[in-house]
């Protein structure tokens, strides 16, 4: 019998108790995955990007800049590529069915932020035809049930059209799939000069603009240099990343870091409680096998590695379970919900296992190495 036979027969002595540990792992692993997928997903820390930046009022995200701004942006020796955009929230069917419409020059956004998106010249050349057509998005698509071809009505919240409408009609000219599974494609591209010519107020405004800087020009100098330029002006502007732009869009309503961590470690300090109790319980009851194994020669190292070789077993199978559980949601539902399954959140997950079967294993391990023989044997 191999080192490793004899921990997996030790942690199956008790069936009924290691399937019980293994689901309390497997679910606290689980919580761990969905969480830091979700924190993944909606922070876009596997797909937001730090070169590409985004300009908006320094008043607050919901004022308006003029469309004069962008000539002034860029004249602007470092920059590379520049575009616009309005966005236009609504709903379709129902209000609980939100959608978002971003609306852009194509021809400007191509160069921005086309390779990210995965806009294709087929796409470029299907959105050009009629002013109404837009790209959408593959999860909106796939949650939607849209398709190519397609006509369907967004009913706007704060974006009237001139005829007193809310009601906005497009054509879907393609489906855009982006570059990885992490990035966002949960939103519409529509054309800006159909959305600018057809709304009620703001004509000739925009949102925000979004650049990119030229090859070796740092995206945090470059910002700098865009809010110098309007820092004295009737329109002064805030620059970030887009990955600062996305957290700090959260943290308006909570921070979702902390949240996450706050749950994931009250799960895992539940779990240590439990499964340390459990498993000084276990050794106990095999104090006289252990004096066994001593007097046949293992030294107090092998038994040590033993019982944490036990453990490890245990918080591999049950950690096993949650983290594919975890991945298979990100597969099913993942587009729906933001979830991203990443290399990352799987690396941290397969170190916390590590750490927490270690420190989990550890006091009934220190237990068992110190236990004498003969103290052993009086326990029979």
């Amino acid at each position: 019998m191999t080192f490793f036979d004899l921990s997996r027969k030790n942690a199956w002595r008790k069936p009924l108790r290691t399937v019980l540990l293994v689901v309390s792992i497997a679910v606290a692993f689980l919580i761990y995955g969905l969480t830091a997928s979700f924190l993944a997903g909606s922070q876009g820390t596997a797909g937001a990007s730090d070169d590409i930046l985004g300009v908006t009022s320094a008043s607050g995200r919901g004022q308006p800049l003029p469309m004069s701004l962008l000539a002034r942006i860029g004249a602007l020796p470092d920059v590379a590529a520049l575009s616009y955009y309005t966005r236009l929230r609504g709903f379709v069917g129902t209000e609980k069915n939100v959608v978002a419409v971003s609306a852009t020059d194509i021809e400007r956004l191509l160069p921005v932020s086309g390779q990210e998106l995965g806009l294709t010249p087929a796409l470029i050349d299907a959105i050009r035809p009629a002013r109404d057509r837009v790209l959408v998005g593959r999860a909106l698509a796939d949650a939607q049930g849209w398709a190519v071809g397609q006509r369907v009505a967004v009913t706007a919240f704060d974006l009237p059209r001139d005829d007193g409408s809310r009601d906005w009609r497009f054509e879907i000219a393609g489906i855009f799939e982006g570059q990885s599974a992490s990035t966002d494609t949960y939103f519409m591209i529509a054309r800006y000069d159909y959305v600018n010519a057809a709304r009620a107020r703001g004509k000739d405004s925009v949102d925000g603009f979004a650049l990119r800087p030229h090859s070796g020009i740092s995206p945090s100098t470059l910002a700098a240099k865009v809010d110098a330029l309007f820092a004295n002006s009737a329109t002064p502007t805030r620059t970030q990343s887009e990955r600062q732009f996305l957290e700090a869009f959260l943290r308006q309503y909570a921070d979702i870091g902390l949240i996450v961590n706050l749950v994931v470690g009250a799960s895992f300090i539940t779990l240590l409680m439990i499964v340390i109790n459990t498993m000084v319980f276990a050794v106990r009851e095999r104090t006289f096998e252990i004096g066994v194994l001593k007097t046949l020669g293992f030294s107090r190292g092998a038994v040590m590695a033993l019982v944490l070789a036990e453990t490890l077993f245990v918080f591999a199978l049950g950690g096993a379970m949650g983290l594919g559980l975890a991945k298979l949601a990100t597969v099913l539902v993942g587009s729906q919900l933001g979830l991203v399954f990443s290399l990352p959140v799987l690396g941290k997950g397969l170190a916390i296992l590590l750490a927490v079967s270690l420190a989990t294993g550890l006091l009934p391990a220190i237990n068992a190495m110190r236990t004498p023989v003969a103290t052993a044997f009086r326990t029979r």
